[in-house]
């Protein structure tokens, strides 16, 4: 018996279901690019949605991004938020704020009026264009993030007599002492192979300028590195710091933050919304208006002949009530995902199992801002600790040279490092003020009115990101991406999925944006199709 590509597709739809089909499809290369990437020319026609229904579940940023588009597209959409507020993981902590953990415990934020903690992102890349888009559509101001500088500092209990180090001093010593290195091989022959005799001198140029090597290309220190003195007016000379130690550099393990902002995301220009990153989330849901639905946890999924139906609990009633409609877009974290009822396809239930998510953490402190006021000048970036449970102290960019600012002192993944086995509350901000002491002795006194953030703990999230494993980077990316992620970035019949969790941007907003962008046009392409 010979079968039709048409009736051999439907055969498979019939036995494994919508996704199993989109899959088979794809394979054989019977789907356009409009089935399988994000559309690059958002906003949709507005005739696109043809006013066909579609519920949201989540309004985190993959949420808001699906409601806000594919109402402007055509669609009559609900998003369901189980939280009072819109956001997820984008929350940004107030005076008056409360952060409950899921085991009970709970905390009042009393900052200062004005001061804020930025508890999920902190942070927008000017590579992420899509969210710096809907800012500027939404009306969301935004200033510069200084997320890395020179003046910051570097600390190792085993080097340096356990004194920090300024990043501006560490790098540029390292920097001149390679270039010394380098220079040496070049002089000596080493590098004939790889060069010829005018690339030997170009070479020995280049390695001058790049490293601030001196007479017979030696490495004696630089200004680049900081001043013991600065130079001012009449007698007052400039006078660089002796260089640090090369071997000393090397133990301090001080090259992964010195290259921080080297990473692709990390460099400037970094932007933030004035005021708070919620900013974001709570501009969407002013545009949204009544299409939110807040206090509306999910309590069911399920699918039907026409579509999808959710079940979940009002917030005012606190009855369980049933919503229909022909497609559904899944937002919700995996980890809360697999503790809904469901009857998603097995490929899909199993795919969720594989996954886990790690608990990031932050712990912020407000303060008079000694780090700007006291002779550190520090205004912004982030300083390292490369022994202890705390890896590192955020300064606060808004508001520089206000009195009060918020200070980051610890920020990870609880799960990987040795902060997550602190055996108490009292124990992990006890670390974090200790950090501070050591970057800036005598000022830990002045930190006040702790919070401590542990995304694993915090209900309807129970993670931060779906994890990749310990190393950051590179991380094992290969299980997630070859494995599981195959099976969300379909849809399973009506149900399509949505998240960062469904980028290659895990973790940032932009990640989220994209992969609702994409679910969106293999809606619409499916509406238009019937």
């Amino acid at each position: 018996m010979i079968l039709s590509r048409r009736e051999f597709i439907a055969r498979i739809s019939r036995g494994g279901g919508y996704g199993a089909a989109f899959m088979t499809m794809h394979s054989l290369g019977l789907l356009g690019m409009v089935e399988t990437e994000q559309q690059k020319d958002f906003p949709l026609r507005s005739s696109a949605g043809r006013g066909t229904r579609v519920i949201i579940l989540g309004a985190g940023i993959a949420g808001l991004v699906s409601a806000y588009e594919m109402g402007r597209a055509g669609f009559k959409c609900t998003v369901l938020e189980a939280r009072e507020r819109p956001g997820g993981r984008n929350w940004t902590l107030r005076g008056g704020s409360k952060l409950v953990f899921n085991d009970g415990t709970s905390q009042e934020c009393t900052f200062d009026e004005g001061n804020y903690f930025n508890c999920g992102p902190a942070r927008l890349p000017s590579i992420h264009k899509n969210m710096l888009g809907y800012c500027g559509e939404l009306g969301v101001e935004l200033e510069v993030e200084v997320n890395a500088s020179r003046r910051t500092l570097l600390q190792n209990d085993n080097v340096f007599d356990g004194k920090p180090i300024r990043q501006g001093q560490a790098l540029n010593d390292t920097r001149g002492h390679i270039a010394e290195l380098l220079a040496k091989c070049v002089q000596q022959g080493a590098l004939d192979q790889a060069f010829t005799q005018d690339d030997h001198a170009m070479l020995l140029e280049f390695l001058k300028s790049y490293g601030a090597l001196g007479k017979n290309y030696q490495y004696t220190g630089s200004s680049r590195s900081g001043d013991r003195q600065l130079p001012g007016a009449g007698d007052q000379i400039e006078i660089p710091r002796e260089p640090l130690s090369f071997s000393d550099l090397l133990k301090s393990q001080f090259c992964r933050p010195m290259l921080f902002e080297e990473m692709l995301d990390m460099q400037p220009t970094m932007f933030q919304p004035v005021g708070g990153m919620d900013r974001i989330p709570y501009a969407f849901a002013r545009a949204l208006g009544k299409v939110v639905r807040y206090n509306s946890p999910i309590s069911e999924i399920r699918k039907t002949p026409e579509g999808v139906r959710v079940l979940y609990r009002d917030g005012e009633s606190g009855a369980i009530r049933s919503m229909e409609a022909p497609y559904c877009i899944c937002t919700l974290p995996l980890s809360i995902l697999r503790t809904i009822p469901n009857d998603l396809a097995p490929r899909v239930k199993s795919a969720i199992e594989q996954v886990t998510y790690d608990s990031a953490y932050k712990v912020a402190w407000e303060s008079r801002r000694f780090w700007e006021q006291d002779g550190d000048e520090i205004y912004g970036g982030i300083s390292a600790l490369t022994t202890g449970p705390i890896s590192m102290v955020w300064y606060p960019s808004a508001k520089l040279m206000s009195k009060r600012g918020v200070l980051v002192s610890g920020y990870s993944m609880e799960n990987w490092d040795d902060f997550g086995k602190l055996p108490s509350y009292e124990a992990k901000i006890a670390a974090s003020r200790a950090a501070v002491e050591k970057l800036h002795p005598g000022k830990s006194t002045e930190l006040e009115k702790p919070i401590y953030m542990s995304w694993g703990k915090v209900p309807y999230n129970l993670g931060s990101w779906v994890s990749r494993g310990p190393n950051y980077p590179p991380r094992n990316d290969a299980d997630y991406f070859n494995g599981p992620y195959r099976e969300f970035i379909v849809p399973d019949d009506r149900i399509y999925f949505a998240g960062d969790h469904c980028s290659h941007i895990i973790g940032w907003q932009e990640g989220a944006a994209l992969a609702a962008q994409r679910a969106i046009t293999m809606i619409v392409s499916r509406v238009n199709q019937s």
